[in-house]
């Protein structure tokens, strides 16, 4: 789904305000998953963020994606979805949580 961030004018002169088209305010969710990479007996993990309207979309972009990166001899495999609301971010929030 493609947002439209323009904003369009209302008003003559000084009255003049700025309205939004209402599918900027559509809540996409933020997900990360989790991927199995697979290169002979070696593997690794890597995490992706995935916008989604909703955790079952989420998994099917996931898997989707896995497929298309599989090539040549580097396996993707899924791993897990979870939806997370500040995924990949370390911030004063997170060392708090830590005791930092």
């Amino acid at each position: 789904m493609r947002l439209s961030r323009r904003a369009t004018s209302i008003g003559p002169g000084r009255d003049e305000f700025l309205y939004f088209p209402l599918q900027l305010f559509l809540v996409m969710s933020v997900y990360m998953a989790e991927f199995k990479l697979r290169y002979g007996d070696m593997k690794w993990y890597v995490r992706r963020v995935v916008e989604a309207s909703s955790i079952e979309e989420a998994r099917e972009l996931a898997r989707r994606y896995a497929e298309a990166m599989t090539r040549g001899e580097v396996l993707w495999e899924l791993s897990y979805v979870i939806e997370a609301d500040r995924p990949l971010m370390l911030g004063a929030e997170e060392l708090k949580k830590l005791g930092i």
